[in-house]
């Protein structure tokens, strides 16, 4: 990874698994990183550990719970006051397969954080990014994307909870997003570049909700389990190469997707369905009330 030196950068759910490792490559390779965590302790947590590295970037906790849109709002207001540049924004953070939750706006736990809160984020950072020259939004996605159909009337827990239908679904939201800014995006001529990444199967606390067997299952049909510092280099990829193509997908390039290092990925059909994105991002507008590009 080139150097990185002068990039402000946040990393959303930077105190564990990909994320932790996501921001500290980040700051060793010089960059400004604000650790966006669900508290301020996890967030001061996690920078204790990366600065038992050996990094040339700076380090600034962030309290952001995607979970509550007010949060949101609070982190982005704060976040623009104290400064001027924004030049990747890496929506990374998410909750896999947790017993049935909602958001504080009554959203399914997983649609309403891995896709709400993150629509919310970008869209409040968006004009920073957009006045911050070479730009970049990562949105980290999952092979579970794959498995994934958007249920317009199960967005509310309406239905009988299924906790690996509502993650693929919230996994397909977050590409179908990714894809949907950058048509937008070059559709005004912004020069703010949008990239899905996803990590691949690794072994991290978003496991933390299954069960011995359901673990056991899961690897028999992905396979052995990455270790974090590797599923976190698509987003890296993503975020720093200069030849990273926007509106794309990169993941590990072994074993369908679960397993390697960082590669342009194919896109399946049902998440470069245009009109479902457009659908999609008409309701996230709504529902959030905030608009963007």
């Amino acid at each position: 990874m080139d150097d990185q030196s002068g990039k402000t950068v946040i990393v959303t759910g930077a105190n564990a698994g990909v994320g932790f490792e996501t921001a500290l490559a980040l700051y060793e390779k010089g960059a400004d990183v604000i650790a966006a965590c669900r508290s301020l302790q996890k967030a001061e947590e996690a920078i204790q550990k990366i600065k038992q590295h050996n990094g040339t970037g700076t380090l600034e906790a962030g309290v952001l719970d995607l979970s509550n849109l007010a949060s949101v709002k609070q982190f982005a207001a704060d976040f623009t006051a104290k400064h001027k540049g924004l030049h990747i924004l890496i929506n990374n953070a998410g909750v896999m397969r947790p017993p049935a939750t909602k958001t504080a706006e009554g959203f399914e736990l997983q649609f309403g954080v891995n896709f709400i809160g993150h629509f919310a984020l970008t869209g409040l950072l968006y004009p920073l990014l957009k006045a911050t020259p070479g730009s970049r939004i990562v949105t980290v996605s999952s092979n579970a994307y794959l498995r994934g159909i958007i249920d317009f009337d199960n967005f509310r827990l309406e239905k009988p909870y299924d906790k690996g239908r509502e993650y693929a679904q919230s996994k397909l939201a977050d590409i179908l997003l990714s894809i949907e800014l950058q048509r937008r995006l070059a559709q005004t001529n912004d020069p703010v570049v949008s990239i899905a990444a996803q990590p691949g199967a690794n072994n991290t606390g978003l496991l933390r909700y299954m069960d011995e067997e359901e673990l056991k299952a899961s690897i028999a049909r992905v396979g052995p389990l990455m270790e974090p510092w590797q599923g976190a280099l698509p987003s890296l990829y993503a975020a720093t190469v200069a030849g990273a193509i926007p509106g794309a997908l990169y993941g590990p390039d072994q074993d369908g997707g679960y397993r390697g290092y960082p590669a342009q990925a194919a896109i399946e059909p049902h998440a470069l369905d245009e009109q479902e994105a457009k659908r999609l991002w008409k309701y996230a507008e709504e529902v959030t009330g905030i608009v963007f590009p």
